[in-house]
């Protein structure tokens, strides 16, 4: 399994058009779809011709990869870095997790990038599937040690194994995202989000409970 580290900057800075044609594109793949959007979408809400699109990424699918490892790239960066301060609780690094999903639930339309491409996986090209397979993995790993780490300091209680509860999480914010996007309801998201953390909330026992916890967890 992958893990979050630290994003290497890239080599080349991107220009201003370049930058603002992936701003367009990751928003058209929130609110739309990949298959929904084309070239002439981005040329007429920048104001510039498909040629300029082109010449900075050759084909859609060229784009789509440098849409995504950007997006990976910002979170795969503020993760690292927080997953090393030892200073924050591990239930505000769950908190600031969960402050994306929140922010997008604002929004009337737009979802995570990755799950937004989820939905779609049998169309994407190959390259571009890849790299939202690996944007998964390397999140529910990072919530794993997020979690695991929790559980050591007695702040979380553990009911199954870190991967397993990882997973849950991580696929509990990605469905409910998806369920507000169709009902408009922010609630739909916030009580998920409520549930998820009372799930985890340590015995009274405190970090002796958390260690045990975590013990019997390994072994489900």
């Amino acid at each position: 399994m992958r893990r979050i580290s630290a994003a290497t900057p890239n080599e080349k800075p991107l220009s201003t058009t370049a930058a603002q044609i992936l701003d367009a594109a990751e928003t058209l793949i929130q609110t739309r779809s990949y298959s929904a959007f084309s070239y002439q979408d981005i040329a007429d809400e920048l104001g510039i011709r498909k040629a300029s699109i082109h010449y900075h990424f050759a084909t859609k699918a060229d784009l789509g990869v440098a849409v995504v490892d950007r997006y990976a790239e910002r979170f795969g960066s503020a993760l690292a870095a927080l997953g090393q301060d030892q200073s924050r609780s591990s239930a505000q690094l769950l908190d600031f997790y969960c402050e994306p999903y929140l922010q997008f639930a604002q929004t009337s339309d737009r979802v995570c990038l990755c799950g937004a491409l989820a939905a779609e996986t049998m169309a994407l090209p190959p390259q571009i599937r890849e790299r939202v397979a690996g944007f998964f993995e390397d999140h529910q790993a990072w919530l794993a040690g997020i979690l695991e780490r929790g559980a050591q300091r007695g702040e979380f209680t553990l009911r199954a194994s870190a991967t397993k509860t990882a997973r849950m999480f991580f696929g509990a914010l990605q469905g409910a995202l998806l369920v507000k996007r169709t009902t408009g309801d922010m609630t739909q998201l916030k009580d998920v989000v409520t549930a998820l953390k009372s799930q985890l909330a340590a015995d009274r026992g405190g970090k002796a409970s958390g260690v045990k916890g975590l013990r019997k967890a390994r072994k489900n």
